[in-house]
């Protein structure tokens, strides 16, 4: 069994405006909210609704993947919201079927950060702590030319929601 988060000692990470996974106002998003523990973990609760299945009751498998590499690449902002990482590589193991409309919990875990490039855990767990996906995840920074002059961040609207 999870033991449940406490939500009082953990760091809210922002959202942006039009991100698939956490953007506020992308209107087929899944509208995910992320917070960490300000050393090493990054942590989401969510249910994910129906229209997001493959098989009937089933989380498809894309989704699945579109959440780990998420709450993976955001143990880059821990201690740092503008310090952002892309993936670089994602592998994803599926243990299990995730079910739709099941509270879940998504964690992403730094396994090391130096430098520009890192390496980070996930897992999607059910409540009773069965892991239904893991994922390893190479991450590097932004590139400058991705960039441009730098990150607008208020054209991102990246900022951490009440």
């Amino acid at each position: 069994m999870l033991e449940p988060l406490d939500f009082a000692n953990l760091h809210p990470q922002p959202n942006s405006n039009m991100c698939f996974i956490c953007g506020r106002d992308n209107p087929v998003g899944l509208y995910m909210k992320f917070y960490d523990n300000g050393a090493n973990e990054v942590y989401c609760e969510y249910t994910v609704a129906e229209p997001y299945q493959g098989y009937p009751g089933v989380v498809h498998g894309g989704i699945v993947a579109a959440m780990l590499d998420e709450a993976v690449a955001r143990v880059s902002m821990i201690g740092d919201h503008h310090h952002l990482m892309m993936s670089v590589k994602l592998e994803v193991k599926y243990r299990h079927p995730t079910p739709t409309n099941t509270p879940l919990r998504i964690v992403g875990r730094i396994v090391k950060l130096r430098g520009r490039l890192g390496k980070a855990v996930g897992g999607v767990y059910l409540p009773d702590g069965t892991l239904t996906a893991e994922s390893e995840m190479t991450l590097a920074d932004v590139p400058k030319d991705v960039l441009g002059d730098g990150l607008n961040l208020e054209a991102l609207g990246w900022r951490v929601d009440d």
